[in-house]
């Protein structure tokens, strides 16, 4: 087989929920892996011992490199070429994850429109979040409103909403250490610029924890920033709050941001590092606990913040703008957010005005 790999892309309906790469061959080895055994990842699976047996020697004949090391006497492990493909499409699954949600956003979108031209639509533009995507199912069940999520930095979530294409805007905010956030920073020059104080209004959606991801175990025993100058890190892009936060967490603790090895790598969501982290590219990154423990990695906590949503006050007259309200101050997704690590609904669905809640205006 030659080494050039061709990929075809296809859609296809599904219920609400997150869109999905899904590849056949990546899903029986993360089985085997996860497993343990041939036998126990068929049972996994729902094939027979035999069928999988047969499928992965064909597997191996095509791609003319062993996937499975066969050892006589002992249980079947990964080869280390079927290691690499994994955490290969790992990276790939996380890097590409804002705009595979975005595609199938603009789809069931242009789709859900042609079903039904009344369909309510509530737009919104937000930075990374897992939790986001599982209001999307909340708003569909309850009043069959489409909460149209795309992917975009704070800053951007912020731009869109003032050029009117969306009714909400996700940014993320230090509650725990309100000075991060404090006139100046670099947080305030990401926001203030693009907030209207007299007619936005700020919808809590959740509490989140940001911290160290860290190799499982933690075996350098890393418990500060300060730590960090000695080991590889991997970095969110310039512009996003996330970066926003982790250099104002450097600065406060005396490390220049740029001095840290590896700075200027950068990955576009919070899962892509960790799984950077994961798979011995980078020794530590920073980002939410959920994408930590997603991964089994270690995690030290540094800042918890609130995740909001910015929109206009004649906006959240709307009705479909008050459906999404109305999910978010809900047991359903009360439920939906403790199944995160280091998530917590508090106070979601408030409206608050931005003067005196800011940390710059307060």
């Amino acid at each position: 087989m030659s080494d050039i790999v061709s990929v075809a892309l296809g859609y296809a309906f599904a219920a609400a929920g997150e869109p999905q790469l899904r590849n056949p061959l990546f899903e029986v080895l993360g089985a085997v892996r996860q497993e343990g055994s041939i036998a126990a990842a068929a049972r996994s699976l729902g094939w027979s011992y035999r069928h999988l047996w047969g499928w992965l020697k064909a597997q191996e004949s095509r791609l003319g490199r062993p996937l499975i090391r066969w050892d006589k006497g002992r249980a079947a492990r990964l080869s280390e070429f079927a290691e690499s493909l994994l955490w290969a499409e790992a990276r790939l699954r996380a890097r590409l994850a804002p705009r595979i949600d975005d595609l199938a956003a603009e789809i069931g979108r242009e789709l859900s429109v042609a079903f039904d031209r009344a369909v309510p639509v509530a737009g919104c533009v937000a930075a990374d979040d897992p939790a986001l995507p599982r209001l999307r199912g909340l708003c569909e069940a309850a009043d069959g409103v489409l909460f149209d999520l795309r992917a975009g930095d704070g800053a951007d979530a912020l731009a869109a909403l003032r050029a009117g294409r969306c009714t909400f805007a996700g940014i993320h905010l230090p509650c725990s250490r309100p000075e991060l956030a404090r006139r100046g920073s670099a947080l305030h020059a990401a926001y203030a610029p693009r907030l209207r104080p007299s007619r936005d209004r700020l919808v809590q959606v959740a509490r989140r924890t940001q911290g160290l991801m860290l190799p499982p175990g933690n075996p350098r025993r890393v418990q500060s920033l300060g730590q960090l100058r000695r080991l590889r890190v991997v970095n969110r892009a310039p512009g996003t709050g996330t970066r926003a936060l982790l250099d104002e967490l450097l600065r406060a603790a005396g490390v220049a941001p740029e001095s840290l090895p590896g700075h200027e790598r950068i990955e576009p969501t919070h899962v892509a590092v960790a799984v950077a982290v994961a798979s011995g590219q980078a020794d530590a990154g920073f980002g939410l606990q959920a994408a930590a423990a997603g991964l089994g990695l270690a995690f030290v906590p540094l800042v918890v913040e609130d995740y909001l949503l910015v929109a206009d006050r004649e906006a959240l007259e709307t009705p479909a703008a008050r459906s999404v309200v109305a999910a978010l101050a809900s047991p359903a997704w009360r439920d939906a957010v403790a199944a995160l690590p280091g998530y917590d609904a508090h106070d979601a669905g408030r409206i608050r005005a931005p003067r005196g809640t800011l940390p710059w205006s307060a």
